[in-house]
């Protein structure tokens, strides 16, 4: 375990009115009605203002919500995009200006896309990050640990494209405010381990869910000196995940605006458990076989004895 690490994740409700009078603050996780969201970007906006942090619009397979955000000034904005790669898993990807941003959309995401905002890419997960690569950008892997296929890790990915994946990017999302606390627990053990940045985000789909988590670091207020401290590894971060019934709200509007992908999702969740299956079958075809060795490296030991 990195003992350095482990003073950079706290599990409780951020005060952000202490936090924002010694840090640059960001809930750099946070999507509109562009894609599986409740809000306009005017009502982000006006939100985050209200709360004195930075915010990142990272909607699914789009950019339409981060372009807005950017036209608004006075506030401390991020231009992101969270990209469903075609194994059906979730990556973050910030750029330091709009223009790369819209440039990487365009080139290299847009050609790509799969018959809806809400549908994986036809990119697989180190084609998207060599992609942005070409720009001026920091990379994460969000809710690292999750129920489904979204996070990276998943059966999808062998131990060893895992940790060449991990050494690809900038860092890990430690605290993600929409997942379970068993998970979110489970993303920061990986943060602690893993040499590289940690950031926490609300991933809110509704403004009660804003700054839920957050991630902060002591550096000048504004775009370029938050994403290099991610970067640098000197961000820190503090959440809590949203109760119940929130969850449920905000899963209801997820649910809405992803039934009309309901085949794709299916084919998805079909692909998953099918992956799942097959590692636990090798599993046991490894287990059965180290037992077979075992006992036949006992009999001819026994029969050397007589």
């Amino acid at each position: 375990m990195n003992i350095e690490n482990s003073h950079k994740i706290v599990f409780e409700r951020p005060d952000l009115a202490e936090l924002t009078e010694q840090y640059t603050v960001v809930d750099p996780h946070f999507h509109t009605h562009y894609s599986d969201g409740f809000n306009s970007v005017k009502a982000i906006v006006k939100r985050a203002r209200e709360l004195g942090i930075g915010i990142a619009v990272t909607d699914h397979n789009d950019i339409r919500g981060a372009v807005e955000l950017h036209r608004h000034k006075n506030i401390l904005s991020i231009p992101g995009i969270e990209i469903t790669s075609c194994e059906g898993t979730h990556i973050l990807v910030y750029f330091y200006d709009i223009k790369s941003l819209k440039t990487f959309y365009h080139t290299d995401i847009k050609s790509n896309m799969g018959h809806d905002i809400m549908s994986s890419t036809k990119l697989e997960m180190e084609a998207i990050i060599e992609r942005a690569r070409q720009f001026e950008s920091i990379i994460v892997f969000p809710h690292p640990y999750s129920a489904t296929f979204t996070g990276i890790h998943n059966s999808y990915f062998s131990e060893e494209r895992l940790e060449q994946l991990f050494r690809m990017v900038d860092g890990v999302e430690v605290i993600n405010a929409e997942n379970l606390n068993k998970w979110n627990l489970r993303s920061s053990l990986l943060g602690f381990n893993l040499d590289i940045g940690l950031t926490g985000g609300s991933d809110g789909h509704r403004l009660a869910q804003m700054g839920r988590a957050v991630c902060y670091a002591g550096c000048r207020r504004n775009r370029r000196a938050f994403l290099n401290a991610i970067k640098n590894k000197q961000t820190k971060v503090v959440g809590k995940e949203i109760d119940l019934i929130r969850k449920v709200t905000s899963n209801g509007v997820k649910l809405r605006t992803n039934f009309k992908n309901c085949p794709d999702l299916v084919e998805k969740n079909l692909r998953y458990s099918c992956s799942v299956i097959n590692s636990k079958s090798k599993v046991f075809r490894d287990n059965v076989k180290r037992s077979f060795n075992g006992r036949f490296r006992d009999k001819r030991k026994g029969s050397a004895a007589i």
